[in-house]
């Protein structure tokens, strides 16, 4: 991808380009993008001490910022790095040892050059089945990884067959860039440090830049967008989501604890879903009005009492999804012929409490608006759930009613095992047997 000239852009957008297209020229026009001389990253620095951070990678909300009401929030730039390791790291069903110690290395650099933050970074490194299975040994029955596969009749995605990938995201657009660079030595300093040891992952894995994947999450981020083809004007200029309206309220969410495997030779992991999807935009603003957007993304309680307000803020800290509004889905289909999306995906919840902690977020990257759905969960068996709640086939309604179905077209799937931060560098399929 080739950067604009970027005297016709705000700085925001051009950075949100420089992210998309990666590597170190974008890193650079990043860093210069406000016109002075400026040469490398300057955020809070990280640790030497690896013990200092938690054991779970996924271990993130206590390390970010929260708004008024509690809720957590996310870095505004996100980068998902699609990885396929070289042939010979794993032979005879073993893990060559000085990959596994230069992958290792090379993720304590980063610990070490940014706090881990959302002013820092914040990163995951995530396996496939596909990993997995090039070992003698299976993954142990407490793990749930299936390989990823449809899970509707009107969807055809393909699927990540890779073998990893690296979730990086920072508040810092040139953070994702120059660690992602940093990672494949192409950068000289992280942070403006020496990282002092071997950082290059080349030898250990091929970065695969046709599945790249970037995007961007916050307040007025998705309306920088409205020249890209497929988003009008008519979103809203506040809202961190291109559909409209604020997400990851507290209480729906899982807690890390939630989705956190308990007991077996990866506790202290998850398993981890990614799928990307098209939005179409122009019909969810053009063809429905605000009272309308509001019963197909939370319910039709929600928009006859005026709840939501334009994006969400009247909501505060809750999604107001009380159990009878979840009780109600089905009377609200024969009733008044709409059910929300929120209202539908919460059937799945156990014990009031929700499966999925979610950290997707919008991008561009296909040239039109969409979105990056990632979720954490214990089971990829507890995702599949919630996508069939969402998807509401047991509902009386038409298409163009349930929920945001209608608007929302998944192209792409992929299923991980995010392991514990002392297995994060290429783990056997069982640790226990090894």
């Amino acid at each position: 991808m080739t950067l604009p000239d970027r005297s016709s852009l705000s700085r925001r957008e051009y950075v949100r380009l420089a992210v998309a297209a990666g590597g170190t020229a974008a890193l650079s026009a990043c860093l210069g993008s406000d016109g002075d001389d400026a040469s490398s990253v300057d955020v809070p620095s990280g640790t030497d001490e690896p013990e200092s951070l938690p054991t779970r990678q996924h271990a993130w909300n206590d390390a970010l910022t929260t708004d008024e009401h509690g809720t957590v929030q996310p870095p505004a730039h996100h980068v998902l790095v699609a990885l396929s390791l070289q042939d010979n790291v794993v032979e005879d069903g073993r893990v060559d040892n000085s990959a596994r110690e230069t992958t290792e290395t090379a993720l304590r650099a980063l610990e070490r050059a940014y706090e881990w933050s959302n002013e820092g970074l914040v990163f995951t490194l995530g396996y496939t089945p596909a990993y997995f299975d090039r070992f003698d040994e299976s993954l142990p029955e407490l793990v749930d990884l299936p390989e990823p596969e449809a899970l509707t009749g009107q969807e055809s995605p393909d699927f990540d067959d890779f073998d990893a990938v690296f979730h990086l995201a920072s508040d810092s657009p040139e953070v994702v860039i120059e660690a992602e660079e940093g990672l494949f030595g192409e950068v000289e300093t992280l942070n403006g440090v020496d990282p002092e040891l071997e950082t290059d992952l080349s030898a250990v894995f091929d970065r695969l830049e046709d599945q790249r994947r970037t995007g961007f999450v916050g307040d007025g981020l998705p309306a920088d967008h409205t020249d890209t083809d497929g988003v009008p004007e008519s979103v809203p200029e506040d809202a961190p989501f291109f559909m409209g309206f604020r997400s990851g309220f507290q209480e729906s969410q899982a807690t890390e604890d939630r989705v956190t495997l308990e007991s077996g030779p990866f506790a202290g992991g998850a398993t981890q879903h990614v799928e990307s999807m098209d939005i179409n935009l122009t019909q969810w603003f053009n063809q429905e009005n605000h009272f309308q957007r509001v019963s197909k993304m939370f319910s039709h309680e929600h928009a006859t009492e005026d709840l939501v307000g334009d994006v969400g803020e009247t909501l505060t800290g809750s999604s107001e999804l009380r159990d009878e509004r979840i009780d109600s889905t089905a009377a609200d289909a024969r009733s008044h012929n709409v059910v929300g999306h929120a209202q539908k995906a919460a059937r799945a919840r156990e014990d009031g409490e929700p499966l999925l902690l979610r950290r997707d977020f919008n991008t561009v990257d296909s040239g039109g608006p969409g979105l990056h759905f990632v979720s954490l969960q214990h089971d990829i068996d507890e995702f599949v759930r919630v996508r069939e709640a969402m998807t509401g086939a047991d509902l009386d309604v038409p298409m163009a009613n349930n929920g945001i179905r209608h608007y929302i077209f998944v192209t792409r799937r992929g299923n991980y095992l995010v392991p514990p931060r002392p297995l994060r560098a290429l783990p056997p399929a069982d640790p226990d047997a090894t």
